[in-house]
């Protein structure tokens, strides 16, 4: 029977790939990705210092490059289908994103799957890059310790269920889908308050 010290030292004995694949996955998906690497961090499979940095990192370069990603569309791709669909589903989700743009980037950091789209979004519709920044900013700051915490509180309560590898995997993997239907959950109430708001206008 593996326990889990086999994931550890599969971390450990492969440390630069780990921390590449955190960096890439901290840009492209986000959560699930900072969600895990709180449970290795409480394993104790990663340096603390390192990791907290490249999280930051990755976490910061990510708007920058969705910014850029942003203005490129709009110059090249403007009355795109895919670009309109993008436009309609941020305006059905964060209705006063025109209005309210530092708000709405900020809330989009804590709707799961939203804030790529709202990243890119910015940048084709030209947003104050400083109020953009700001947001991105505050909302990771926020963000991160929060998802480091959720990783370490899933670990713990799976080193309570078992300490062989893949019954621990299991209960992270459940934990972790619990975490995604309360956030979609959250999300869909939030779209209805929206909704209700701007029927009272």
């Amino acid at each position: 029977m593996h326990t889990v010290n086999l994931l550890i030292r599969l971390v450990e004995h492969h440390q630069l790939l780990t921390y590449a694949i955190i960096f890439l996955g901290v840009i492209f998906e986000g959560e699930i990705f900072v969600i895990s690497v709180g449970v290795l961090l409480h394993l104790g499979a990663l340096n603390l210092y390192t990791t907290i940095i490249i999280v930051l990192i990755a976490a910061f370069a990510k708007p920058f490059l969705g910014y850029a990603l942003g203005e490129f569309l709009s110059v090249k791709f403007k009355n795109h289908k895919i670009l309109n669909y993008i436009k309609k589903r941020v305006y059905i989700l964060l209705p006063r994103f025109k209005k309210r743009p530092f708000w709405s980037i900020f809330i989009s950091k804590f709707i799961w799957g939203a804030n790529n789209i709202v990243i890119i979004f910015s940048g084709y519709e030209k947003i104050d890059y400083k109020k953009f920044f700001k947001a991105e900013a505050l909302s990771i700051l926020v963000w991160a310790p929060i998802m480091l915490s959720l990783g370490y509180v899933f670990s713990f309560t799976a080193l309570n269920v078992s300490r062989e590898v893949w019954r621990f995997l299991l209960v992270v993997i459940v934990l972790l889908a619990i975490y995604v239907i309360f956030d979609k959950l959250v999300s869909w109430v939030y779209e209805l308050f929206e909704e209700y708001y701007n029927e009272q206008q």
